[in-house]
C-alpha cells in the first residue's frame, strides 16, 4: 500500500510540474511565428506598402497595406491571421479581396515578422490589435471597415468588433474559446491553466455588425461541433457558412468560400 501510495505522489507531483510550465509556458505552443530581417523584401503578385505601428509601449509591430485593385476602393479589410507564419506566408491571401475592390491590411503580432517584442498576455494581444484598429480609423471610416480573423486571429478579431463598430465581421475557423480548443486536444489539462482563454463565445453577443462564420466540417485543428455552438449566439441577419469537406487550412482557396465570400463582399 506504501508503494502505491508513493507512485501516486510521484504521478501527483509530475502533473502539477507539467500544469506549471504549461501555465508560464503555453506562448510557445499557441504562438508560432516566423522572424523576418529588418530588410526583408516581400515579394507577392499583389503590390504592398510596409507599415508601422508603435505600441503604447514603444513596440513598434510591422504591416503590409495592399491596395485595392480599383482607384475608388469599396472598403478595407482588417485581416488578423492565424498563430504560425509571419506576412511572407499570409500575404498573398490578400489577392482575394484586393480583386473585389478592397484593401487589406495585415498586422503581424508581437514576436511575428518584423514586428518587435514578443506577446506575454491576452490583454497585450487585444490592446495591440485595437492600437492597429485605431490608426486605420485614421484613414478610413468605421463604416469602411471590415474586421477578418483566421484561426487563432478570430478570437482577436471577435473581441475588437465587439469593442468598435465595423460595417462586417468575418470569422474563419473560429473557436468557441480557447479553452474549449485546449479541452480538445489536452482533456487532461484545467481551464484555468489556460491564459489565453479568448472566448468568442463571451464577445460574440455584444458585436452589433454583421457577422458570417466559416467553418470546414472536418477541420482538424478547431473543432467544427464545437464551433457549430457559436451560431446559438448569432443575431437573425447573421450566417453560419458550413465548408463541406474542407479541413483547417487553405480556406481562402475553398471553391466554396471563394464564392460566398463573393457573394457576400459583392463583385466590384
Amino acid at each position: 500500500m506504501k508503494v502505491l501510495f508513493g507512485i501516486v505522489g510521484v504521478v501527483a507531483l509530475l502533473y502539477v510540474a507539467v500544469l506549471v510550465v504549461l501555465y508560464f509556458k503555453q506562448e510557445r505552443l499557441l504562438f508560432i511565428p516566423t522572424k523576418l530581417p529588418a530588410d526583408y523584401r516581400f515579394s507577392f503578385v499583389h503590390p504592398a506598402e510596409e507599415r508601422w505601428i508603435t505600441t503604447p509601449d514603444g513596440t513598434r509591430l510591422h504591416g503590409l497595406l495592399f491596395p485595392a485593385d480599383s482607384s475608388a476602393p469599396r472598403g478595407i479589410i482588417f485581416y488578423l491571421h492565424g498563430n504560425a507564419g509571419a506576412l511572407d506566408s499570409w500575404g498573398d491571401a490578400a489577392t482575394l479581396y484586393t480583386r473585389l475592390g478592397y484593401s487589406v491590411f495585415m498586422l503581424d503580432y508581437r514576436g511575428y515578422g518584423k514586428s518587435g517584442g514578443s506577446i506575454s498576455s491576452q490583454e497585450q494581444f487585444l490592446s495591440d490589435v485595437q492600437v492597429a484598429y485605431r490608426q486605420l480609423l485614421t484613414q478610413f471610416t468605421e463604416e469602411q471597415i471590415i474586421i477578418l480573423g483566421y484561426s487563432l486571429g478570430t478570437g482577436a478579431a471577435a473581441w475588437l468588433a465587439a469593442q468598435q463598430h465595423p460595417r462586417l465581421l468575418l470569422l474563419q475557423a473560429p473557436y468557441f474559446s480557447m479553452r474549449a480548443t485546449a479541452r480538445q486536444h489536452y482533456p487532461w489539462v484545467p481551464g484555468f491553466i489556460v491564459r489565453y482563454p479568448l472566448g468568442t463565445d463571451a464577445v460574440l453577443p455584444r458585436v452589433k455588425c454583421p457577422v458570417v462564420i466559416f467553418h470546414g466540417e472536418h477541420d482538424e485543428v478547431i473543432d467544427y461541433q464545437t464551433t457549430l455552438r457559436l451560431k446559438a449566439l448569432l443575431k437573425p441577419q447573421d450566417q453560419f457558412i458550413t465548408l463541406a469537406g474542407a479541413g483547417h487550412n487553405g480556406m481562402t482557396s475553398n471553391p466554396d468560400y471563394q464564392r460566398a465570400v463573393q457573394e457576400i463582399l459583392g463583385r466590384p
